[in-house]
């Protein structure tokens, strides 16, 4: 009888991750059409980047002053951030900078005001009668601003400022009878609004006011035959939904309901040799699906180990062993 043939675990290449997400922004390109249409993602650019080095444990070539410095210069008077400099502020730019400060563990101006003034902003964007957060001054509403608002107002410790009772209000006026949310009441239900939802009612403490197996099982049909996860019923598997729907369903309790093999399978192979991850096989490569791609692997696996792999090039996803201390 022949024997099968073992079938070989697709690597994650650790190294070369690293060398792509350090050399995104040396580009000589200045002059392109693209360096100018992605203006408005320095910031969340930067996050992305950073973020997903953190995760590979990097933590050489951060460049933290200079990177902070940038940040800070993206500021407002109002408190809130721009994108990049000389633009208006906004919530989802102010919530990345908060984030993006507390992985380089900024200390706080306590004379400035500085967490006062940024709270004060991310505050005064909340609606008194419905309870929802605008994403910036000109009042466009749904549940991404909702999550933006409540983690950075967490990760400031200043969630005594704005009204918990009417967010949540808002938050289950946007749950269908799936179990799942849209982005605003009515709207159809989509995974990376209904990890906002659950982000928002995790971090206030709150998730006991929805049904969570419900949410569980509409989470759970979202995986594809593929192994990946589809942000809404009939779509295709992409990527960053890996991150959206494990998250939500760790948070919910509810993570040993999906195939974690299956979901770590569909991950490796969007992966580029050369470095970065896709939104699917065989896609070009971006920092926004490398950050969210790693980030997944970084549940599925429980991250860092001290005998994470043998190899430098690549690391050994089995089990529990992940990617390598420095």
């Amino acid at each position: 009888m022949d024997k099968k043939e073992e079938v070989k675990e697709i690597p994650f290449y650790y190294e070369k991750h690293e060398d792509y997400l350090l050399n995104l922004d040396k580009t000589e390109e200045r002059d392109a059409i693209g360096y100018y249409t992605n203006d408005h993602l320095r910031i969340p650019g930067g996050y992305w980047c950073i973020g997903a080095l953190h995760l590979l444990n990097t933590t050489k070539d951060l460049k933290d002053k200079e990177m902070i410095t940038f940040l800070k210069s993206c500021s407002t008077p109002s408190g809130g951030f721009g994108a990049n400099l000389l633009q208006d502020p906004s919530m989802t730019s102010t919530h990345y900078v908060v984030l993006l400060f507390s992985l380089y563990k900024v200390i706080w101006n306590k004379e400035t005001s500085e967490i006062e003034k940024i709270a004060q902003y991310v505050s005064h964007l909340q609606d008194k009668k419905t309870g929802s957060f605008k994403g910036d001054d000109w009042g466009e509403v749904d549940l991404r601003f909702m999550y933006c608002a409540v983690s950075s107002l967490k990760l400031l410790n200043q969630l005594s400022c704005f009204d918990v009772d009417k967010a949540c209000e808002f938050i289950l006026k946007c749950c269908n009878p799936d179990g799942a949310f849209g982005g605003v009441p009515g709207a159809e239900s989509h995974a990376a609004y209904t990890f906002c939802a659950v982000g928002a009612l995790a971090i206030l403490n709150k998730l006991h006011l929805i049904d969570l197996d419900k949410l569980g099982q509409w989470l759970v049909k979202r995986q594809t035959t593929e192994g990946g996860f589809n942000g809404r019923p009939e779509k295709l598997p992409d990527v960053c939904y890996s991150w959206w729907i494990l998250s939500a369903l760790y948070m919910i309790k509810r993570d040993h309901w999906c195939n974690k093999d299956a979901l770590k399978e569909f991950i490796l192979k969007c992966q580029d040799e050369e470095g970065g991850i896709s939104d699917r096989q065989g896609n070009q490569v971006d920092v926004f699906h490398t950050f969210f791609g790693i980030a997944a692997l970084s549940l599925i696996c429980l991250l860092y180990t001290s005998d994470a792999a043998d190899e430098r090039s690549s690391v050994d996803l089995g089990g529990r062993r992940i990617i390598k201390k420095t």
